[in-house]
């Protein structure tokens, strides 16, 4: 690892978007960036280009006020670590000088207009340097003036394009006044399957294993469909169809009310959703996932160029590890005794998810010793809220949540309601990894000192858990007995059975 990893250095990354201005400040901590603080600012600029593409001086007005104020949290910042960028509006505009020429006045930053394929490539590195997906993915990204397409292999962008149509500028073109019908949706449809129907064989022939969404029109059908019983906020082509046949039940954008829909979102819901459902049909896609990494986090990490490595979880974990002065010598051995144990359970609910659980626990074997560094009592208590707390790339909301779930039960006793429900992942499975993993901290629990059994074996029938070693084992490790018996009492209270072989 670089010594300069371990200079403090504060950055910043900002996103001057069609609808909305995003600043990121973050710090390099142990090879890894650390989220300071966010600003998201509804701006609008896409409402003030006419149909010359002249930008009215009122939203410029709007974007410099906003410049003003993240120039008040860049003090003492050197230019070197600030990163501006404008998208669509900006590129567009025929005098955008005269809003750069404006900014100057109140915020002394150098920002660089950039072309549609560079916001593409910058998107598409902010959601692969924040999402744990691995293969070749299909990145979408729908702003207010232009919708970003990329394909790519890791970190690597193959196909990257940028078209115009955004929520906000189709907002204005096909539902004036927030007028709203069928035939008005059928029109933005349309008008978006032209827009990008000569993409469809190339990505089509490109192929991609996974299709993930960023920004805020696919955030919030995310959050609508979560809102609205669709707990693990997927988006198919089937749960689409439905928030759309909602929304033209109302008669105006600013009528439009769902559960998970924010005020603000809602005239430019419906725009986004006529782009979404193109896309959808140009390019047969089956589910779409939200990333909440976009174009200012791949701004962000193009800011240092030593963050590209095989698993993102990887560069996390390993530098909340160092962080937080975890014993690795500990973890590794926690984690192998996991594996051992994890590899033969058979009784999955969902066996689609046996890989990712599988790496879970491998990373809750790394990181539940976090918050010894606080206090030692109760040291799962202080893991898991730095992990539930923590802005850990890589890891999905789902992931996280499981993570500091395992972390917190995986000593003293524990009920079954207190797993919480999460969206993606089984409770039965959930569980079953839990009791995985609790057997695999008591069976290291002494550390360096703790004997490796030649034969470790654990046998699932129904609610049983037989465990058992090799001859004589247990009778040469009595205090590791003893752990074991406090933990079949501890299960016992919530009927969960586990028969020790002696």
């Amino acid at each position: 690892m670089r010594s300069d990893f371990h200079l403090p250095r504060e950055f910043a990354a900002i996103d001057l978007g069609s609808n909305s201005f995003h600043m990121i400040i973050a710090r390099i901590v142990s090879g890894s960036i650390q989220i300071l603080s966010r600003i998201k600012r509804r701006v609008r600029l896409a409402e003030g280009l006419d149909e010359n593409n002249v930008l009215s001086q009122e939203a410029i007005a709007r974007g410099v006020d906003c410049l003003g104020l993240f120039a008040q949290r860049l003090k003492g910042f050197s230019a070197d670590n600030v990163k501006v960028v404008g998208t669509y509006t900006l590129r567009s505009a025929v005098n955008n000088q005269d809003f750069l020429d404006q900014a100057k006045s109140v915020f002394p930053f150098p920002i660089e207009i950039i072309t549609g394929e560079e916001e593409a490539k910058l998107i598409y590195s902010g959601v692969s340097h924040t999402q744990p997906e691995k293969g070749r993915k299909f990145v979408v990204d729908i702003g207010g003036g232009s919708t970003e397409m990329t394909i790519g292999d890791g970190f690597i962008p193959l196909r990257a394009e940028s078209r115009h149509m955004g929520c906000v500028s189709y907002a204005i073109r096909f539902f004036p006044d927030g007028k709203l019908d069928k035939d008005r949706f059928d029109q933005a449809y349309n008008s978006a399957l032209k827009t990008i129907e000569d993409l469809a064989e190339e990505y089509k022939t490109l192929g991609w294993k996974h299709v993930l969404g960023s920004s805020g029109t696919i955030k919030t059908v995310s959050k609508v469909l979560i809102a609205n019983g669709y707990r693990d906020g997927i988006i198919t082509e089937t749960r689409l169809e439905r928030v759309i046949e909602r929304c033209l039940k109302f008669n105006n954008l600013n009528q439009i009310e769902l559960k998970g829909l924010l005020e603000e979102r809602a005239d430019v819901l419906v725009p986004g959703l006529a782009i979404l459902l193109a896309l959808f049909h140009t390019f047969n896609i089956h589910s779409m996932r939200y990333s909440d990494g976009a174009l200012r986090e791949g701004v962000m990490y193009g800011l240092e160029n030593q963050f590209q490595v095989n698993d993102i979880r990887q560069r996390t974990a390993e530098a909340l590890a160092e962080q937080f002065n975890i014993d690795l010598i500990q973890a590794k051995k926690v984690k192998e005794t996991a594996i051992i144990l994890f590899d033969q359970i058979k009784v999955w609910y969902n066996k689609k998810q046996i890989a990712e659980l599988r790496s879970i626990l491998g990373w809750a074997s790394l990181l539940h010793e976090a918050g010894i560094s606080i206090n030692h009592n109760y040291f799962h208590r202080h893991s898991a809220y730095i992990v539930a707390n923590s802005d850990l790339p890589g890891f999905d909301v789902e992931q996280k949540n499981l993570l500091a779930t395992l972390i917190r039960y995986h000593q003293k006793s524990f009920k079954t309601t207190d797993i919480r429900k999460l969206n993606r992942f089984q409770h039965q499975d959930v569980l079953v990894l839990l009791r995985v993993f609790r057997l695999a901290v008591i069976l290291n629990r002494s550390r360096q000192a703790t004997p490796s059994p030649e034969h470790l074996r654990l046998n699932v029938v129904d609610n049983v858990w037989n465990l058992s070693f090799e001859p004589d084992f247990l009778a040469q490790n009595p205090l590791l007995l003893s752990d074991l018996e406090e933990e079949q009492i501890l299960l016992s209270k919530i009927e969960l059975i586990l028969s020790i072989q002696k």
